[in-house]
């Protein structure tokens, strides 16, 4: 069952030890605020910002890996969400991408856990529950598909993230 392989917990992203650990990142892949900068204070900020600089920059629901440095992870895998916009602008599309972009590059680079965190759910603005729907179902349409990853994790940093997370999972129909 597809749902088994999917955990959910709430906490410090940069704590939880898995393959691969997703970043919400901006497109230079500059390190910021919110998940980004601490995924970037954790790793090493500077050797992390040094393997970014390879790549000159992600467009939105692109993905790009890099090594994970001080985390408890063997790959970071930077994705740029959709900045929200009123919906109008591609943005369920765009979020999407992010999401089946992560998961692809995860196989193809044979990591067998992945965390995300809520991409876009912070000063990009996106509307939690529509963003917490295309998160979990993109997940199960993937997991569906794909027997390589063993585990995904989305880590909530806040309880009534958290929260919705555990209800819309509960609610996507016997997958």
């Amino acid at each position: 069952m597809v749902k088994s392989r999917i955990e959910l917990l709430q906490g410090d992203i940069t704590t939880v030890p898995v393959d691969g650990i997703v970043n919400a990142a901006n497109s230079a892949l500059a390190g910021g605020g919110g998940v980004d900068g601490a995924i970037h204070r954790a790793a090493g900020a500077e050797q992390l910002q040094q393997a970014c600089r390879q790549y000159n920059g992600c467009p939105t629901g692109e993905v790009r890996s890099t090594p994970a440095f001080n985390l408890p992870a063997k790959r970071v895998l930077h994705t740029v969400g959709p900045i929200w916009q009123g919906g109008h602008s591609g943005e369920p599309e765009l979020l999407a991408d992010c999401y089946r972009n992560t998961l692809k590059l995860a196989v193809k680079e044979s990591l067998l856990s992945v965390s995300f965190p809520a991409i876009s759910c912070g000063v990009y603005g996106y509307p939690h529950q529509s963003a917490t729907e295309i998160a979990l179902f993109e997940t199960c349409q993937f997991l569906t598909h794909h027997n390589e990853l063993e585990k995904v994790i989305f880590v909530l940093f806040d309880q009534p993230l958290y929260q919705l997370y555990q209800k819309t999972l509960r609610t996507l129909s016997a997958i």
